[in-house]
């Protein structure tokens, strides 16, 4: 009887064991599946739309939704990634901080068979992700390059304010650009700096370009929050009335801007279109499906002076 008594704690130590590892990992097949929404920083308008957005669309789709804030930053991003991954999450719609930084968070997401959904931005691997989809920079700065050499009349100085530079829209938006205004000779690039796709450094960029350049025409800028910046850069000089400001984003400020006549023009992408199909795509993965596009272009569209109102609170 004794030896027996003896086995006792064995055999509720073994119990034990097995009760916690069935409460960790993933959701039970009874419980909702997890999402985590990992954004680049909510300390932008934009980001806070395509972040909510993909949150809503899972919940409407009866999961459970978080979001994480990296805040631009590569290693508070790869913390977030460790939680999702830890604490179970079943999916992740991510935009990524860095093209090639960010490589590395996705793959330990893939190794941990967590499917991940890149929104808007992309990282610089076909073996990452389960999908991404993106707006098409490119070809919407192409638009925004044949518009910009009419508004300048095929001549001017200009300065450029780049996004984050490990950033792939930060390249696609400013080659395309190129593409078109580089066939000018008579239109000049002065400047061309990096101000992280933030307004106050946007700003602070112009600023301080302006004092060597004063006789500028126009600014293009890598997205809206950087257009209102240099906006703030031109009337603080003075020279609103004769200096240009493009953007990219499609941010309500600025189409409202715009319709006021202090913009010239923006690039209308759709964060909801981008966040939805991310989260829905999250759906059709829980159910069954592992054929995806590797990359899924979303449209982008130039909005100005003479086609406003049809964007005034839309999207």
């Amino acid at each position: 009887m004794a030896r027996y008594l003896t086995k006792i704690p064995v055999l509720l130590l073994l119990f034990g064991v097995l009760l916690l590892a069935g409460c960790s990992g993933k959701a039970d097949a009874d419980e909702p599946k997890k999402v985590a929404v990992i954004i680049s920083t909510l300390n932008n308008p934009w980001f806070v739309v395509l972040g909510e957005s993909a949150a809503a669309q899972a919940r409407e789709l009866g999961y459970e939704a978080k979001i994480f804030d990296s805040q631009n930053n590569t290693a508070l991003e790869a913390d977030h990634f460790e939680n999702a991954i830890a604490s179970g999450y079943d999916a992740i719609l991510f935009n990524p901080t860095d093209a090639d930084g960010s490589v590395s968070n996705v793959m330990k997401a893939k190794a941990a068979d967590v499917p991940v959904f890149c929104m808007d931005r992309e990282v610089n691997s076909t073996e990452a992700a389960t999908s991404q989809i993106l707006s098409d920079s490119y070809s919407g700065c192409v638009a925004m390059g044949k518009y910009f050499v009419q508004k300048m009349n095929k001549k001017g100085k200009y300065v450029e304010i780049l996004g984050l530079v490990g950033d792939n829209n930060t390249w696609s938006r400013s080659k395309g650009f190129h593409s078109v205004v580089d066939n000018y000779p008579d239109l000049k690039m002065v400047a061309q700096q990096s101000a992280d796709f933030d307004r106050n450094k946007a700003m602070e960029v112009l600023e301080s370009v302006l004092q060597a350049h004063p006789d500028i025409d126009a600014v293009f800028c890598g997205n809206d929050a950087m257009a209102m910046g240099a906006y703030q850069a031109v009337v603080a000089a003075g020279i609103a009335d004769r200096v240009q400001v493009f953007g990219f984003d499609g941010a309500d400020d600025v189409i409202k801007s715009i319709n006021d006549g202090k913009i010239a023009a923006t690039g209308m992408q759709y964060p909801v279109v981008m966040a939805q199909t991310a989260a829905t795509y999250a759906d059709e993965y829980f159910k069954g499906k592992r054929d995806f596009p590797q990359k899924m272009p979303v449209a982008v569209e130039l909005v100005k002076q003479d086609n406003v109102k049809d964007y005034l609170a839309t999207k």
